[in-house]
């Protein structure tokens, strides 16, 4: 299962699938990262970035509704194999065809991601008794999204959150909260994802619309200075790039909508914090935005614990 969605708006919204690596884009190299499974899918938006490099028997899907997140968008991805596998059933005359007992979710925008699916596998293999494995970088950042993970433990739990709160801009973590998953360390590079222009450029990733998309950077610092003018806060600097980062972190890990929400309550808080004399204010925005950070990627990550 590809995932392929998302708005892109750290990119200006340029669809990841399309960006160019090593001469091809970035979801050629997560179809042959996936290659030899019995069934693929790609979950994303009918746009020319992904649809027409697509190969024969590739399924194609999209969450309900568009960009509900990646959460709903395995729920999309587990009902297309399995409605395929019905298919084939009825047409081979009621032979017994059953999906795999093993998903492997991929993210599309990490170029490296085949490096870790070795590993994953050979993780499972040495621990029988698990629902799945989760990469997990160098530097100890856990990453759902290239992971291999019980069929049938994805199809209870899609169910169960479908019963009740939905997968509407839910998080994968919480999703797969239940499951009992083993943590694989996997090598270097595997999951570095592409969220914006500067992550591209380091992985050496190409777009031909890259050029357009520094004037977005303009406009947002642009912007940025007139907001600051309205507030009569023209001596603060703000560090755009962090802002969106922490952005980022709350929208993977928690909802999409935590993502200005997190902003504002982290401003809010230097704010305060600069109020009251407690920091000066380049001080005040960079602790409040790390410990928004820090929050943010702890949420309903496995194993820890919330009230």
């Amino acid at each position: 299962m590809i995932l392929a969605g998302g708005r892109a708006t750290r990119l200006g919204g340029v669809p990841k699938p399309g960006l160019t690596f090593d001469g091809a884009s970035l979801l050629s190299h997560a179809l042959q990262a996936a290659r030899g499974a019995s069934g693929v899918v790609v979950v994303g938006p009918d746009t020319p970035g992904i649809v027409g490099v697509l190969p024969d028997g590739v399924l194609i899907a999209q969450e309900e509704p568009a960009f509900a997140g990646p959460a709903a968008a395995i729920a999309a991805g587990l009902a297309a194999l399995h409605e395929a596998a019905a298919i084939h059933q009825a047409a081979a005359l009621q032979q017994s065809v059953s999906p795999a007992a093993w998903t492997l979710v991929l993210a599309c925008d990490m170029p490296h991601a085949s490096r870790g699916i070795g590993p994953l596998w050979e993780g499972l293999r040495g621990h029988p008794e698990v629902e799945g494995a989760m990469a997990v970088s160098a530097d100890g950042r856990q990453q759902p999204l290239l992971g291999i993970y019980s069929t049938r433990a994805l199809e209870r739990e899609v169910a169960a959150a479908s019963a009740t709160s939905g997968l509407t801009n839910s998080s994968v973590f919480r999703l797969l909260a239940r499951l009992n998953l083993l943590a694989v360390t996997v090598p270097d590079g595997s999951t570095d994802d592409v969220d914006t222009w500067e992550d591209a450029a380091a992985l050496g990733i190409h777009d031909e619309q890259e050029a357009d998309m520094k004037s977005q950077e303009e406009t947002l610092e642009d912007w940025c200075r007139t907001l600051l003018q309205a507030f009569e806060l023209e001596g603060v600097e703000v560090d755009i790039n962090d802002v969106l980062a922490v952005a980022g972190v709350a929208a993977h890990s928690v909802v999409r909508p935590a993502a200005p929400l997190t902003t504002f309550i982290a401003g809010y808080a230097a704010g305060m914090a600069r109020g009251i004399g407690q920091a000066a204010d380049d001080t005040a925005m960079s602790a409040a935005l790390d410990l928004a950070r820090q929050v943010a990627k702890q949420y309903l990550e496995p194993g820890t614990e919330t009230e």
